[in-house]
């Protein structure tokens, strides 16, 4: 993709791993748009840390889970700045119950946010992604390792990550690549909120590495597969966890 076609729409991007992938994307030399759902001022902070770092940034609230809003996302980020090249689909929520626990309720915010909002990003990014552009989906090393209680959240990521292949297959002529990354236990917030220490010691030991992810370290994949070094791999799932699975 050319200079002028180096935009990069990041959703949820206003904490933890978005935040770190929006840094980094801007210090690859993208204008980034840092969406949110909620915290304007965690996302002012994250487009003020990149533009004192000499990077191009806004923010935009939208919820993912709404399509009219994702809609008015993708109009926004034209308005401002030309067409998207590079959608990160980071934003989502993680809660954990056993099924027997399961209520309508977190049934629905999962299914909402995690799996409608990345398929309305997507079914924006279909039609209105430059070309030569490239999608970045987020699912979970918890498909592979299909733990107690993450089941309706693992679910929604396991229907991600066919999105992903299906969709690298749809975009054949255009030359945008389409693929998802797979982060094991990572070191951010939504992770280790309500997990007690010696829980979060033995997920971190769970891999070769024995150590926790961090959000440097998936960003630093999302910065390979939307450079150069990245557009052979496509339809793919990456697996960032230490070896963990």
């Amino acid at each position: 993709m050319s200079e002028l076609t180096k935009i990069a729409l990041v959703t949820g991007a206003s904490r933890g791993i978005g935040a770190e992938i929006a840094k980094r994307l801007a210090s690859d030399g993208f204008r980034v748009v840092v969406n949110y759902a909620g915290n304007v001022q965690a996302a002012d902070n994250v487009v003020q840390e990149i533009q004192s770092s000499g990077g191009q940034a806004v923010a935009f609230q939208a919820d993912v889970s709404d399509a009219a809003a994702v809609s008015k996302l993708f109009e926004f980020v034209e308005f401002t700045w030309g067409q998207v090249s590079v959608l990160v689909n980071n934003a989502g929520v993680m809660e954990l119950k056993p099924l027997a626990d399961v209520s309508e309720a977190h049934v629905n915010k999962m299914v909402d946010i995690n799996l409608k909002g990345t398929i309305h990003t997507l079914r924006e990014a279909a039609t209105r992604l430059a070309h030569g552009g490239c999608v970045v989906n987020f699912s979970t090393s918890v498909v592979g390792l299909k733990l107690e209680s993450y089941g309706v959240y693992a679910a929604t990521k396991a229907a991600v990550e066919t999105l992903s292949a299906i969709m690298a297959k749809e975009m054949r002529g255009k030359n945008i690549t389409v693929n998802a990354i797979a982060p094991g236990p990572t070191a951010t917030d939504l992770f280790l909120k309500g997990k007690s220490d010696e829980l979060v010691d033995r997920l971190a030991k769970m891999n070769p590495m024995e150590r926790l992810g961090t959000p440097e370290d998936i960003a630093a994949v999302v910065s390979f597969l939307t450079g150069p070094d990245g557009r052979w791999i496509n339809g793919q799932v990456l697996r960032a966890n230490g070896g963990m699975i």
